[in-house]
This record gives C-alpha cells, structure tokens and sequence, in this order.
C-alpha cells in the first residue's frame, strides 16, 4: 500500500516508513511486503514514492528490515516501474490528478507504445534498448533488496503499471518481439524474472503480482493469466498474487473476496501457488480461503491500514493458543 511518503522526493524512506512498517511487522504479519518501491527515478507513481536505484535508498531501508525481522515477520519487498501511469500527484494532494509538469519536477513517461492512460499524458514508446535497461534495472533493485536484508521480492506485473501494460494487449500494440502475441507481451515480465532470480538466488523467494483479468473487452482474460502464470512458474517464481484491473478504467464488480476466484483457477489450473487478495477483511473468510484451497496464501492491505494489529485479532478470533503479540504485551492477553 503506496504511502507517499518519501518526504525528500529521493526515494529514500523516512522515520513514517519505519513505524508504519514496524508497527505492520509488530501487529503479528507472517510478512510485510514493503509499497511498489521504483527501479529508476522515472519508474515513480508520484515524486514521493519509495526507490532502490541507489544505495542511499538500500541503506535506509536496512533498519526498517532489521526491526520487522526482529518482531518475527518476513520481510519483503515489491519492486516495480510506474510506466505510463508515473510523474501523477499523490492521490492526497490538493491537485491530485493528471501528470505533474515537468518544470515541477515530472517527467516524461514510457510504455510499450504511446497509447495514455484516460487522463494523463501520452507516454513515450520504449525502444529495445530501453526495454534492456529496464530488466537492468529490475536486476540492480534486486541485488540492494537482498543487501538490504530482504527475504522475499515481488514484482509488480499488475495496476496498469509498465510489465502489465506490456501484457495487456489494450496498451501494447507494438509490432516487434515485445508485442503481438502473448508470448511476445509476456517477454519484458519473464526477462525481469529471470534478471532478478539470477541476482536473488535460489534461497529467496520471488513473487509475481498479475492483475488476473482486465475487466475490459479485448483486454487480458483469466485463460491468459493462466498461460502466463505456466510460463512465470517455469522460470522459478514461488508464488502468483492475484489482483485484477487498473489498466483501463473499467466496472468492476467488487465485493468480498471478489478476486478470490482467479487465484483459485489459477492454482488449480497450472499448480502454482498463489496469494489472494481483495476485500479480505474478516478472520473466518481468510481462513476459509486457505482452508478449502482456494489459494495458498491471504495478503492483506486496506484492512492492514485499518487496523495493524489485524494478525493479532484474526488470532484470538480464530482461537490460537496464543497471539502472535510481541512479548512487551503478553500481559495484556492474560
């Protein structure tokens, strides 16, 4: 969950990331995944968004990792590159949308092809050139995650963001290796894959978050998220987190447990694992998704902002013998 926070439009995390992941990692998570962190500069949503470009953004993430491993919690991270959907206003800024002008410090945004998102400008197509540079990127952001002490790196290849633009024949219309066919639009996210698994290793776990369907006629479907995730699970990714959209604008028929299916079908269809998310909000539904196999792992991320201790009250309703509370507040479950 984006926070907008690096204060000094650097990427560097500040004192709020600190507390507000620590207090995520001492509310009882088996994992906190820290917020779509950008590979390069221009990868950013908003100016204000986090990095691991450099090594001032690794070093100050490492006491944050430090204090959630020791509340017991893996810690993670996403990795991402805003493309076509980057240079925009923080969705709590006075002007919160349309892209920020360059002479105040946007900049000027990529994708497969120089088709806009409905309301910002017109992205610049990427070259292949351009596009090895990204994998590049993806691969460094990589090697800091794990010198910083992460144990677990996602990529984000949903949102609209620029591998799921890629993917998505709605904003990829490129005729070269890059587009065309699902092979061909699915190569950028499958290069990244490989560049990052080649710098993390075989010990960490690699994530892949897809956004399932497009919710858009002509856009992805789920039978194309299946062949993706065969593909993904052949180049060594751990795990598939499920969401769908934010593409296109779309009507999206939301409600509990809405995307729950899709990591469902997934699953069953290609054996990967995968991790369900959307409108998941009560103990008894998370644990029924994991229950009756629908997915193999819930992540939380509204409910989290809502309540941190969220882990710690799905516990005590779900009657754990004891809590997963930090020993300073044990005497509070007496």
């Amino acid at each position: 969950m984006c926070q907008y926070s690096a204060t000094g439009r650097d990427g560097v995390a500040t004192d709020w990331h600190m507390v507000h992941l620590g207090g995520l990692a001492r509310g009882g998570a088996g994992a906190v995944i820290v917020e779509a962190t950008a590979v390069t500069p221009e990868g950013r949503i908003s100016q204000y968004d986090l990095g691991l470009w450099n090594d001032e953004q690794r070093d100050a993430l490492v006491p944050i990792v430090n204090f959630m491993h020791s509340q017991g919690a893996v810690a993670g991270i996403q990795l991402a590159h805003a493309g076509r959907k980057g240079s925009t206003y923080r969705p709590f800024d006075d002007q919160n949308s349309g892209n920020i002008p360059l002479d105040e410090g946007g900049w000027q945004t990529v994708a497969p092809s120089p088709i806009a998102f409905p309301g910002l400008e017109t992205p610049r197509e990427l070259s292949t050139t351009d596009i090895a540079e990204v994998v590049t990127a993806f691969a460094a952001a990589a090697r800091r995650a794990v010198e910083a002490g992460f144990e677990l790196v996602e990529i984000h290849g949903a949102h609209g963001y620029l591998l799921h633009e890629f993917l998505s024949p709605l904003s990829n219309t490129r005729k070269d290796d890059y587009g065309g066919s699902l092979a061909n639009r699915a190569r950028l996210l499958l290069e990244v894959v490989d560049a990052v698994r080649a710098e993390v290793g075989q010990d960490l776990a690699v994530l892949v978050r897809v956004s399932a369907v497009d919710w858009v006629d002509e856009g992805l479907t789920i039978e194309d998220t299946v062949q993706v995730s065969k593909w993904l699970a052949d180049h060594g990714v751990d795990l598939i987190d499920v969401s769908s959209g934010a593409n296109m604008p779309a009507k999206i028929p939301s409600g509990p447990g809405y995307q729950v299916a899709f990591a469902q079908q997934i699953r069953q269809c290609t054996g990967v694992p995968t991790g369900a998310v959307g409108l998941i909000t009560e103990p008894f539904q998370a644990e029924h998704i994991l229950v009756t196999e629908q997915a193999d792992v819930v992540l939380v991320g509204r409910e989290a902002l809502r309540n941190a201790d969220f882990p710690i009250h799905a516990a005590q309703v779900l009657r754990h013998q004891q809590p997963p509370t930090p020993i300073q507040y044990h005497r509070a479950y007496r």
